[in-house]
């Protein structure tokens, strides 16, 4: 299997040093340093991941090109070549290369310098914790107080992705009793309006952990609380999470008409906010599980044009905002749904890169763990039980996860290991894994 993948690179014109590796004097690999752009390599992956030749791509390039951008094929084919090793930026092309392969500009080509959530937490508040809390009890509601609970909120939105559960819980919830208490206090109506809003988000997040945790009942509970807040400050951004945490709720569940409906809501409250890209990919979900290919991808390019007319995001590190990013990791579950094997592994790997630091910290353990989840998928429908089962056992074993999504997506895993190891001990053993995960009797 190994070797009819290395030649299916060959095949789509990719070299030996295009891979990242070299043979050494003696014949041996040596471990070569690849100093491309993420950009040109991933152009370079997303081409092999489609069996393409660099010709192909650039008359797939050439479809969606507005007309005062079009060249020749030849010129267009030489440019290509030097976007691929790195020598020149594809500058006025960006946006045209992402739509080739299905994903947002900001995805492929991510912007840096953009500001860092916890980092400007930090600096900008002027105000700890116990600061805050003491003008909270003293009743010194002035803007000060609200933009240090703003920034507080924001800090732990942007801490979802990778804090324990319990701890975020217990946190959350704290801030938000607070928050809530203010609405007695006498402020204006522009700072009751604020108010509700930091409420609404703060109940959001409250909701989304306790779902993680296994406590459905509360999540919905919260999710409630959290929409009429919404309404009651007038947040659009905030009733129409509270709509994508229905349809997140229904997909687990395998309701996923449930979803649809969810996510129809959702748009239609809020179309032009960044929640509505991903409750179109929430759609894509549900639709790749009812085995509506059509529809999944029709879903999916919705959402990825949305994204693509928004302004890039100030703090992509907030549980509540749409990176970019987040639109290859959403495609990725699609993919896997509808068998795409190789476009689906290209985009775990790229899901995983982009969720990993320089020095192998992971800012986005549970994008990961359902990256590693396909990445298990893949090669059990390709014949290789040792690699399904090793990256299946690592996606499980992280600390920050959400049980009802990673139980889902792993429960294809279980399904290609039924499928392809139904007598295999180690699948057994996996499989019963996952049982305990799901909570199954």
């Amino acid at each position: 299997m190994l070797g009819r993948r290395r030649a299916g690179f060959r095949s789509a014109g990719i070299t030996l040093s295009e891979q990242g590796c070299a043979a050494g004097p003696y014949g041996e690999g040596i471990a070569m340093v690849d100093e491309r752009p993420d950009w040109a390599r991933r152009m370079v992956e997303e081409r092999a991941a489609r069996d393409w030749s660099q010709t192909d791509a650039v008359r797939a390039l050439m479809v969606r090109l507005p007309a005062e951008q079009v060249v020749s094929e030849q010129d267009l084919l030489r440019q290509w070549k030097r976007w691929e090793a790195g020598d020149a930026q594809p500058m006025k092309y960006r946006s045209a290369i992402a739509a080739v392969f299905g994903t947002t500009t900001g995805a492929f080509f991510p912007e840096r310098g953009r500001r860092d959530g916890r980092a400007e937490i930090t600096q900008v508040s002027g105000m700890d914790t116990v600061d805050i809390i003491a003008r909270l009890r003293a009743s010194d509601v002035d803007s000060a107080t609200l933009d240090a609970l703003r920034i507080t909120a924001d800090r732990l939105c942007c801490e979802y992705a990778y804090m324990p559960a319990d701890q975020l819980l217990v946190e959350g919830k704290a801030w938000l009793a607070r928050v809530v208490g203010l609405q007695h206090q006498r402020v204006s109506l522009a700072q009751h309006r604020e108010i509700v809003a930091l409420a609404g988000k703060l109940a959001l997040l409250v909701g989304c952990v306790e779902y993680d945790s296994g406590r459905p009942r509360d999540a919905e509970a919260t999710r409630q609380a959290a929409l009429m807040l919404g309404q009651e400050a007038g947040e659009l951004s905030v009733q129409g999470w509270a709509h994508e945490m229905r349809a997140w709720f229904s997909l687990t569940r395998g309701d996923y008409r449930g979803v649809i409906a969810a996510a129809e809501a959702g748009i239609s409250v809020a179309p032009n906010e960044s929640v509505a890209a991903q409750l179109y990919a929430q759609q894509a979900k549900a639709w790749a599980r009812l085995g509506d290919r059509s529809q999944t991808e029709v879903a999916l390019d919705k959402g990825r044009q949305l994204l693509e007319r928004l302004p890039y995001p100030e703090n992509i590190e907030d549980h509540f905002v749409v990176d970019p990013g987040k639109y290859d990791f959403y495609r990725m579950d699609a993919l896997r749904r509808v068998g795409e094997n190789r476009l689906a592994e290209q985009l775990a790997n790229q899901v995983i890169r982009a969720g990993t630091d320089f020095d192998g910290t992971e800012r986005s353990p549970m994008r990961n763990a359902e990256a590693r989840v396909t990445l298990g998928v893949v090669a059990a429908r390709e014949g290789d039980l040792d690699a399904a089962l090793a990256h299946g056992e690592r996606a499980l074993a992280g600390d920050r996860k959400s049980l009802p999504s990673l139980a889902m997506v792993a429960s294809d895993l279980g399904q290609a290991l039924k499928a392809h190891y139904a007598n295999a001990s180690e699948a057994q053993e996996f499989i019963a894994h996952l049982r305990e995960l799901r909570g199954d009797q």
